[in-house]
């Protein structure tokens, strides 16, 4: 069973930075590949960024792209996304989820799913 803890979240301006963190417990962590997905009230959960399991490859949503930066420290069986300028679009519920295998901007090609955590941007 596969769990995923994410943190990091808060309440932050519009144009500042935030850096989120999901600490999975699996003992193949690198077997997994991993993504961060996005839920806004009243939207679809969307896809923000993955990447493969070894670190190497990356894919990012047009909207976040040059914004933010996703990576992972396997040997910490934690996956991060690097949030900077910070526009109030981004506001949302970050969810962690991890897939055995290739990644994919899918939501539904993810078996697990961390509880999420709040990103408030003020204008």
């Amino acid at each position: 069973q596969v769990q995923l803890v994410e943190s990091g979240g808060g309440l932050v301006q519009a144009g500042g930075s935030l850096r989120l963190s999901c600490a999975a417990s699996v003992p193949t962590f690198s077997s997994y590949a991993m993504a961060w997905f996005r839920q806004a009230p009243g939207m679809e959960r969307e896809f923000v960024a993955t990447i493969s399991d070894g670190g190497v490859s990356t894919t990012y949503a047009d909207s976040v792209k040059g914004r933010f930066t996703i990576s992972r420290d396997n040997a910490k069986n934690t996956v991060y996304l690097r949030m900077n300028t910070l526009k109030p679009e981004d506001t949302a519920v970050y969810y962690c989820a991890a897939r055995p295998g290739l990644r994919s901007t899918s939501r539904t090609a993810y078996d697990y799913w961390g509880q999420g955590t709040q990103v408030t941007v003020s204008p």
